[in-house]
């Protein structure tokens, strides 16, 4: 049943023209189809989407919300950085960044925040 399904992110913003100006200016994106003034869909990579919508309850959450696959983050991350994004900086037991990225046992991340305050990530495994 649900295996078969496609999946969408879904993205919190408390001002939704804001978001928009983000997603397209820093990160390139423009989103496919506008379901009304409140809600926007994205498509990116292997019919992969995510859903912008409007809510007072953005930038709430303390993890991290939505990232991207990559077969390398530090030009990824150079690419961001030229285009406004600062990356987050992480000193906890078992995750350190470096320049903003980590490398784990797993692989190599780094964390940004989108206009909205929704924590975003890039990611590459090992």
């Amino acid at each position: 049943m649900l295996k078969d399904l496609d999946i969408i992110a879904v993205l919190p913003a408390k001002d939704i023209a804001r978001a928009k100006d983000f997603y397209r200016d820093v990160l390139g994106l423009e989103p496919a189809d506008v379901l009304d003034e409140e809600n926007l869909l994205y498509r990116c990579g292997h019919g992969t989407a995510f859903l912008l919508y409007k809510t007072d309850n953005a930038g709430s959450a303390k993890n991290t919300q939505m990232g991207w696959g990559t077969d390398n983050v530090e030009a990824e991350a150079e690419e961001l950085r030229g285009r406004g994004v600062v990356f987050e900086e992480y000193d906890l037991p078992g995750l350190k960044t470096e320049n903003g990225i980590a490398t784990t046992e797993v692989g190599k991340a780094a964390w940004f925040l989108d206009s909205e305050g929704n924590i975003l990530n890039i990611f590459q495994s090992r």
